[in-house]
């Protein structure tokens, strides 16, 4: 007959409880008492019975986070930062790339871990609403990004289009007058880049100024190899600009290296803005200014959002905007 929590717990003369959060790895347990614990665990060979505790609860003590690519540090980030959200519920994280493919997104939302999760944050950006309704099953879901949701599906965003222009005009204010945005999208492409392109344009029409079709600059693919091609084709076509408006915090250190191989001083001669406030832009020389998405308030809304619907929380699709801030660094200053 295998061992039971309660026989740990006389053994090592603890509480039931006290064994629960040992076997937990909740942190505010004492030393001396977490090994009386483990040692009375390891005479007995206790094994914690979670395929009981799934069958009796119905639930699996899992959440997954579906993101487009995993090796993108804001993505990184978010995950850790989702991770430990839900660390203080007594869940585990499941982490599933999709490298934003719609074969791959299809997939997420058909159950490709139909009865191995509880919950579902999820980063599309392939598939539109109608197909998110159609696919989304009864595991609680809770959308992050810029694809509009279907009406019945939680969603929780940055107003990317206020940001844009903030960070528009924040260059406009330090002097700049010709002011490129890189990374943009045709109609029809990547939402995000989409939304930023129109708050970078909102914020030229409002001042008058230039806002000429070469100053879009597109990028093939992502990152900062991308970024670091697509600024220098495009100084090396004869494009002139003194502000840059980035995609994200990857193409803006890519744009940064094209500046400074072409001969260009950041921010002497161009002034630099990115987007995520990623780590490494406090580490960029000279540091990056950078539209900062609260990614704590973004988490923290979307853990609680799901974790209401969990508990059984039954009316239309909620949607929440998050707010940023941005932070001024070197690659604008005056």
């Amino acid at each position: 007959m295998s061992a039971t929590l309660q026989d740990v717990a006389a053994l090592a003369g603890v509480s039931i409880k006290t064994v629960s959060n040992v076997v937990r790895d909740y942190q505010h347990v004492r030393p001396s008492t977490r090994a009386r614990v483990q040692a009375a665990i390891d005479e007995l060979g206790y094994v914690p019975h979670s395929i009981a505790r799934r069958l009796a609860t119905g639930r699996t003590g899992m959440i997954a986070f579906a993101l487009p690519a995993i090796e993108t540090p804001y993505f990184a980030e978010l995950a850790a930062l989702v991770s430990t959200e839900i660390g203080g519920f007594d869940y585990r994280l499941l982490i599933e790339q999709t490298a934003g493919g719609l074969d791959d997104e299809r997939a997420v939302l058909r159950g490709r871990e139909q009865g191995l999760i509880d919950g579902l944050v999820f980063q599309p950006t392939a598939l539109d609403a109608d197909a998110i309704e159609q696919l989304r099953g009864s595991t609680p879901l809770v959308l992050l990004g810029e694809i509009a949701p279907p009406p019945t599906v939680d969603h929780v965003m940055v107003d990317n289009i206020a940001a844009a222009r903030a960070a528009t005009f924040h260059l406009l204010h330090s002097g700049r007058s010709r002011i490129a945005f890189l990374g943009h999208a045709p109609a029809g492409g990547h939402a995000t880049a989409g939304l930023r392109a129109r708050g970078y344009l909102s914020a030229l029409d409002e001042h008058g100024v230039d806002r000429s079709d070469d100053l879009l600059i597109p990028m093939a693919g992502f990152g900062a190899f991308a970024a670091e091609a697509a600024v220098v084709d495009a100084l090396e076509a004869g494009l002139r600009f003194d502000g840059l408006v980035c995609f994200d915090d990857l193409a803006a250190i890519g744009a940064m290296k094209a500046l400074a191989r072409t001969g260009r001083r950041v921010p002497d001669d161009v002034g630099v803005v990115g987007w995520d406030d990623i780590l490494m832009s406090q580490f960029t020389s000279p540091g990056l200014t950078t539209v900062r998405p609260d990614k704590s308030a973004l988490t923290r809304t979307a853990f609680r959002m799901l974790r209401e619907r969990m508990e059984g929380a039954d009316e239309p699709g909620r949607h929440e905007v998050v707010g940023f801030d941005l932070v001024v660094r070197g690659s604008t200053a005056s």
